[in-house]
């Protein structure tokens, strides 16, 4: 796939295209029922598939006291869009400038001028334009008096509920890994670089690789059975996030003991996959008994995993 950051960066002579527009925080799996259709319709018209989506969420220029925290990087995002079988993605820097564009010229100028739309794909409740007043229907009318098709997908249903980055990140606030990994089609994970710690991992006898996450963790602090994806291989892992009460600190640490691996990991680039919540962070009156909670710990992770 490949992708072009801001529109100067378009290249003049770009082919017709199908294009699927939106956010796409998460890439869940109402996204990706947009993004299989964008998929669709260039190979059945013989044309591309291109999306364009945003660094930034709108929120965070448009209100960024509400703006929530990502489900993905923008890494992390490009990555699962290439996965689809898009042919290009575009990458606007959402400013206020582009925040205060007519839906009426952003379809006009960007959509079919620049990435020369002939279909555009779109979820049922996107907003776009000045002020959001862009929405579906507008996007249908504009589309008919310059020749695009709009496919607006509908919501895809799990547990009988819309799937959208909201429901995801409140699943995941509440600790409900599994329900937020039923939205997504895969586990919700984190990645980072592996640092040193204070080393009492070893000395209870379940060393721990310290993650320095690359972006704020959406779970609440506890206990989770994991998988552990590092040089191609998955291992499976108990993970604590939190403060480590027992020793009387205070800062947040995601701390994560492989099962049966000997070697140390620092410097090494680590994903998490948060399989299922185990337990609630605890302080425990000694070492022994933290040591014994890990023990059990590690059987319950053994078993979810």
């Amino acid at each position: 796939m490949r992708i072009v950051q801001e529109l100067e960066s378009c290249p003049p002579d770009l082919a017709a295209a199908v294009v699927a527009l939106g956010a796409f925080d998460g890439i869940h799996l109402g996204h990706r029922a947009i993004l299989g259709t964008t998929v669709a319709r260039g190979k059945a018209r013989g044309i591309q598939a291109v999306v364009c989506t945003f660094d930034r969420h709108p929120m965070e220029v448009l209100q960024p006291d509400r703006a929530p925290l990502p489900i993905t990087t923008l890494a992390e995002r490009l990555d699962l869009i290439a996965q689809t079988g898009v042919d290009l993605t575009l990458v606007l820097t959402f400013t206020p400038v582009l925040a205060a564009v007519e839906p009426e010229v952003f379809v006009k100028d960007v959509i079919v001028g620049r990435l020369h739309a002939r279909e555009v794909v779109v979820g049922f409740n996107h907003t776009f334009g000045r002020r959001a007043r862009g929405d579906t229907a507008l996007l249908r009318s504009l589309g008919d008096r310059v020749g695009l098709v709009t496919h607006v997908v509908p919501p895809i249903l799990v547990d009988g509920i819309p799937v959208s980055s909201s429901e995801i990140r409140a699943a995941l606030r509440e600790g409900d890994v599994g329900r937020a990994a039923r939205y997504l089609g895969r586990p919700y994970s984190i990645g980072g670089t592996v640092m040193r710690g204070a080393g009492r991992g070893r000395t209870l006898g379940f060393p721990t690789a310290n993650l320095d996450p690359e972006r704020p963790l959406l779970v609440p602090i506890g206990v989770y059975a994991c998988r552990a994806e590092f040089d191609g291989q998955l291992r499976p892992a108990v993970v604590n996030v939190g403060v480590r009460p027992t020793f009387g600190e205070n800062d947040l640490a995601v701390e994560a003991y492989l099962m049966d691996l000997s070697r140390d990991l620092y410097g090494v680039q680590l994903r998490l996959h948060f399989v299922k919540r185990l337990r609630g962070e605890q302080k425990f009156r000694s070492v022994d008994e933290l040591r014994a909670q890990i023990g059990r710990d590690v059987d319950a992770a053994r078993q979810a995993l």
